[in-house]
């Protein structure tokens, strides 16, 4: 399950910080050590400013401290060809850290607590990580590992 490029559907996902947990999709975008990753959850929600026209890739904003990447619906997005039914957003604010061991006994059954879709395609991987290192709202921590 941990692997970098990896894209996991959990049904369900429990948050962190405590919010209802619910299916989520999540991106695996960079493994720190034995006991950490970073990793981004895709989110169906836009709040890419109106004035914005982007259907895929980065949106970087620094006057509004805002920052994405966009994934176009039914786009493939992994090496076995699978895409995502809806448009999709990487928030680099919401890029978080999580404990493998945690993640491992919250799920630990695939197909039934988490569903590999598949590793991201290389040249997308590549785009979201140029995206979020580059951005001045992603936190410094995570902009140095990635």
């Amino acid at each position: 399950m941990i692997e970098e490029r990896n894209l996991i559907y959990f049904d369900p996902f429990y948050f962190k910080n405590g919010n209802t947990a619910k299916p989520k999709y999540f991106l695996i975008l960079k493994q720190l050590s034995n006991k950490i990753i970073i990793a981004s959850l895709p989110t169906r929600k836009d709040t890419v400013p109106s004035n914005e026209e982007v259907s895929f890739g980065c949106v970087e904003l620094p006057d509004i401290n805002f920052n994405c990447f966009v994934l176009q619906e039914n786009m493939e997005v992994t090496e076995c060809g699978k895409s995502l039914p809806e448009k999709t957003f990487l928030y680099g604010h919401q890029l978080d850290e999580h404990e493998i061991d945690l993640l491992k006994v919250l799920y630990p059954n695939e197909g039934s607590d988490y569903t590999i879709i598949g590793k991201m395609k290389s040249d997308i991987f590549e785009n979201i990580i140029k995206c979020f290192k580059s951005s001045k709202t992603v936190k410094n921590k995570f902009k140095k590992v990635l």
